[in-house]
Order: C-alpha cells, then structure tokens, then sequence
C-alpha cells in the first residue's frame, strides 16, 4: 500500500515562499509519476504541476516561472517549491502518484493517478 504524506503548507504574505514535501512509501520512487493538485473552496482539483518517470515536467499556466516540481529518488520524496505566491494560489495541496510514465497531455489530470495524500493547507495573503 502506497502512503504519501504532504507537508510544508503555511501562511504566507503575497510574494512569499514555501516549499511542500510529499513524502512517499515507495521504494523506487524512480518508476513513479507524480504531481500536485490543489484545491480552493468551491473550486475544482487543479493540476498544479507533474513529473513522470522519465522527469518530463509540466506546470499549469498559472504557476509558470513561480513554481518548480523535482523529485528526489533517493529521498523518496516529491517537492513544490512556490515562490512569489500570490493570493489565488491559496489551496490545500496534494500529491499524487501512479506506477510508470504518464503521458505529458494527461501529467496533471487527477484522473490518472492511483494514490494520492491527505494534503496540506496554503494560504496567502494580501
């Protein structure tokens, strides 16, 4: 049974930074894809950022040149780093992951991936 646990979520003013852990029981994390996807209050589970097997990466448009995935193997662990967050990006964020390379077109749709974390809350202010 695969096991993800997100942390690193916080409160922030606009323009701040976090960087989110998702730390997986998987011991090839390498054979993996995963991705983060957040949610807002009465909004849809967005796609934020993914990464196959192979580290292809996709982002959302909205977090283009804010945001970057990595993945370290070794670790076992997923990471978001988010910078000059603004208020919009205020979520509870998960991660997620499926066994094998996932193809870029479907990377951040949740629909894809078989196990997924509890999440952890971001929030930023104004």
């Amino acid at each position: 049974q695969v096991q993800l646990v997100e942390s690193g979520g916080g409160s922030v003013q606009a323009g701040g930074s976090l960087r989110l852990s998702c730390a997986a029981s998987i011991n090839t994390l390498s054979n993996y894809s995963m991705g983060w996807f957040r949610q807002a209050p009465g909004k849809e589970r967005e796609g934020v950022a993914g990464i196959d097997s192979n580290g292809s990466i996709r982002y959302a448009d909205s977090v283009k040149g804010r945001f970057t995935i990595s993945k370290d193997n070794a670790k076992n662990t997923l990471y978001l780093q988010m910078n000059s967050l603004k208020p919009e990006d205020t979520a509870m964020y998960y991660c997620a992951a499926r066994p094998g390379r996932i193809p870029g077109w479907i990377l951040r749709s949740s629909w894809v991936y078989n196990y997924w974390g509890q999440g952890t809350q971001v929030t930023v202010s104004s």
